[in-house]
């Protein structure tokens, strides 16, 4: 069987390192775009330095053939509608939504060249729910989400793009939030299933999207929330 080819932007850490794992488990090589390498000196990972709003990518600097690519860069810049700044929110935007335009025009060809590939994306449980001090990251995942439908219809039948909208999750992203194990315990209990989520509740959906266990799936915003979207318990 040939081996697969992924390309993880944002894994060194969190969610997409969780991934890198994940596809590595099953024998995939793959290349990791982050500007940090400091977790990934593991075998099967070729790591290329690389800040999304900031720098280009060569086409020589990804595999001839990817597929899957999925895009984890993310930010939680929060606050009251009173303090939010046009700087902030035009940051926010530059991240989240026009760095995956980036890397999904410097994956394409190499997409385009698989079998079949497919394309995942992170957004927040904040778009749909209108959760208060989240306007900025929440305008600029909500776009993520009509980017991701968009490019969905634009790239199919050969290339599938899902996206995943989590709750509250255990990462270094969110560190400044689950700082002590009693905010971690009172953020738990907002959630139906009563607790956070973990990187590996995640990262086990994007392999899910990511590989052909999910080949009749695209266009796609799945809620992975501990139940916070849909129920009210």
């Amino acid at each position: 069987m040939t081996q697969k080819n992924y390309v993880v932007v944002g894994g060194s850490h969190g969610i997409g390192f969780g991934l890198v794992g994940r596809l590595l488990a099953r024998d995939a090589h793959v290349t990791v775009l982050s500007r940090t390498s400091e977790n990934l000196a593991i075998d099967g990972v070729t790591h290329v330095p690389f800040d999304v709003t900031a720098d280009e990518i060569a086409a020589d600097q990804l595999p001839s053939v990817i597929d899957g690519l999925a895009y984890c860069p993310g930010s939680i810049n929060l606050g009251p509608l009173r303090g939010l700044k046009a700087e902030s929110m035009l940051a926010d935007f530059q991240l989240n939504v026009v760095g995956a335009v980036k890397c999904v025009q410097a994956s394409l060809a190499a997409m385009k060249a698989a079998e079949r590939s497919s394309i995942v994306t992170f957004s927040t449980v904040a778009v749909g729910q209108g959760l208060p001090m989240h306007a900025s990251v929440a305008a600029a995942k909500g776009a993520l989400e009509g980017l991701s439908r968009s490019l969905a219809a634009e790239l199919a039948p050969k290339i599938r793009v899902n996206c995943i909208a989590p709750s509250l999750t255990d990462t270094p992203l969110a560190s400044k939030l689950l700082s002590s194990d009693d905010k971690k315990a009172a953020m738990g209990k907002r959630h139906p299933l009563g607790r956070i989520g973990t990187v590996d509740d995640i990262a086990a959906m994007a392999e899910f999207l990511m590989t052909d266990l999910s080949t009749w799936m695209t266009g796609q915003v799945l809620a992975v929330d501990g139940g916070m979207s849909s129920l009210r318990v």
